[in-house]
């Protein structure tokens, strides 16, 4: 095995991510208190702990007050558009230029961060969806991922607003994982966008897509037997057919169906025969395998999200721009993992680079940048204390 070449430090990963947000962010500096580097700073290490950028303000003992930091944070972010426009392009800012030879399978998911407040503006700043932590209001995001050997990029984000049309949201992803030279040879695609406006649009577009069917319909115990997409559960055997959806406009989406059936296997208090229904269109399955396991790829990008939850920082605010910048960020950082593995710690063998995680772990990579913080703006290690006379 070759000898390393040199070792990654705390400060080799600080200084490569602040290079790649700074020169994409382009935070400008607010007073001499609040610069942009010690910004970025403190956003590393709120993001390294979980917290708020308040709590980082306060454990930090040359930090900023954290009314100055969020008031030059305000002061210096642009609208919500060009946001999100600068978070994309630092998202590409470590992407393998292979990711742009060929085109790739992309895959696209919505999250949900939980949402207790008033809209700060516009009430479709808020996402009503299923209860889940206690609420039924959320801030959501959609994203658009590629997996280039064995490696999970990040390559579009954005902003989803209340009652948008999903075939907008993904139009708009779309849009953007192209101006950095990405596009899509299929698309894996959550069971939320099944729908008759989504399958339309990426019809017209020509992108063939895989995504599993919503059971709709009369159920299976009902005396008049099922209807609907609950037909594809009564089948005993693994097949292809064909379904036309329709939506209250009497619009209409013809879409290939596979029927995967297969046994629980052993699975936690789950017996029988298990049936998996997936629609596609402007591909040709060589079998009902493949269809599955291709599937199975949309999968690591539940993995992607709960990193992304790892490195993202806490907020009580109103302001959608600053609940961007922070999921913008978490991704960043996770693109910045990705390729430092993909570049610098990736073994060289022959027939490709044998991948080593246990080199550098995600919740490692972020301890590395607390520990660069600390040293920057040292710690708050005393406290006042009032004792009783």
């Amino acid at each position: 095995m070759r000898p390393p070449h040199y070792t990654l430090t705390p400060n080799d990963v600080s200084r490569h991510a602040s290079a790649v947000l700074q020169a994409h962010l382009r935070l400008p500096d607010h007073g001499p208190k609040c610069r942009a580097g010690l910004l970025l700073t403190l956003l590393f290490y709120a993001a390294a702990r979980i917290t708020s950028i308040s709590d980082a303000c306060k454990r930090l003992r040359d930090a900023p007050s954290h009314e100055a930091a969020r008031l030059a944070l305000l002061a210096t972010l642009p609208d919500l558009v060009e946001i999100q426009r600068r978070l994309n392009r630092a998202l590409a800012g470590d992407l393998p230029k292979a990711l742009r030879r060929r085109r790739q399978r992309l895959a696209i998911d919505l999250v949900l961060t939980p949402y207790h407040g008033q809209p700060l503006r516009d009430p479709q700043e808020i996402v009503r969806s299923k209860a889940k932590c206690g609420t039924t209001h959320f801030h959501g995001y959609a994203t658009a991922y590629v997996i280039h050997k064995h490696h999970r990029y990040t390559v579009a984000l954005t902003a989803v607003r209340g009652g948008e049309p999903m075939e907008d949201v993904i139009q708009r992803l779309l849009h953007q994982a192209a101006r950095v030279g990405v596009r899509p040879c299929l698309l894996l695609l959550d069971r939320g966008f099944f729908s008759v406006g989504v399958i339309r649009y990426l019809q017209a577009a020509r992108h063939p897509f895989l995504m599993p069917v919503i059971c709709r319909g009369r159920t299976l115990d009902d005396p008049r037997g099922p209807s609907g997409t609950n037909v594809f559960l009564t089948w005993k055997q693994s097949g292809w057919g064909e379904y036309t959806l329709h939506d209250a406009r009497r619009r209409g989406a013809r879409v290939s169906i596979c029927v995967k059936c297969r046994y629980y296997r052993g699975q936690w208090q789950r017996h029988g025969r298990q049936r998996l229904v997936y629609a596609f269109w402007g591909l040709s399955p060589p079998s009902f395998d493949w269809v599955r396991q291709v599937y199975r790829l949309r999968f690591a990008i539940e993995t992607t999200y709960r990193q992304m939850h790892q490195a993202r920082i806490r907020t009580s605010t109103r302001d959608p721009r600053l609940r961007l910048l922070y999921v913008g960020l978490a991704l960043v950082l996770r693109n910045t993992w990705v390729w430092f593995h993909y570049r610098v710690l990736a073994r060289p063998r022959r027939g490709g680079r044998a991948i080593c995680l246990e080199l550098l772990r995600f919740r490692t990579m972020l301890l590395w940048l607390q520990h660069v913080a600390e040293a920057t703006l040292g710690v708050r290690d005393t406290t006042p204390a009032y004792l009783r006379s």
